[in-house]
């Protein structure tokens, strides 16, 4: 009895298997015809309405900036050491490695065109592109994004800035 049961625990999976579906699943073409759906189109279009996961959390991070603080500026030093020095340089100054062999100079963050840009300018640069700078827009999240345009305002006020403007750097000066 107990054999007999034994056999049939063993010989169980083996039923179960069938060689055919295992290997030749049913499945759609792309774009071929299904006759699941009523306009017999494999691909469906997405309902009314629909948004991707995310998507309304990262349109509204680019709506209004983050405040800035040390963190958000780190931030933003290593996202653009990252993502735009190559081009625009350490200092901002459009002589980056990349520019050195050949490719066109981006403008100097430091010019009176570009420090009167609004951040929203910089913001918009760095998500759709412009010239022959392509959209970071999938490469640099939105909060990195503002965080960057932190980071450029930094430098371009680190590059005015006068000894006499800063009274406090006179007292750590040697």
């Amino acid at each position: 009895m107990i054999a007999r049961a034994l056999i049939c625990l063993l010989l169980l999976p083996l039923a179960a298997c069938d060689d055919h579906s295992m290997t030749q699943q049913n499945r759609y073409e792309t774009y071929g015809p299904a006759g699941l759906f009523p306009d017999n189109a494999e691909a469906q279009p997405l309902p009314a309405g629909v948004v991707a996961q995310g998507d309304l959390d990262r349109a509204s991070q680019t709506v209004k900036p983050p405040t800035v603080d040390a963190q958000l500026l780190a931030r933003g030093h290593e996202r653009y050491d990252i993502f735009c020095t190559p081009c625009h340089g350490l200092s901002g100054d459009g002589d980056g490695m990349i520019v050195q062999r050949g490719f066109p100079a981006p403008p100097s963050y430091h010019t009176g065109r570009m420090r009167a840009a609004p951040a929203k300018h910089i913001f918009d640069v760095i998500t759709d592109g412009y010239g022959v700078m392509y959209s970071y827009a999938s490469r640099v999240e939105p909060r990195d994004r503002w965080a960057i345009v932190a980071y450029v305002r930094a430098l371009q006020e680190s590059q005015g800035a006068k000894l006499a403007d800063m009274p406090d750097v006179r007292s750590k000066l040697p």
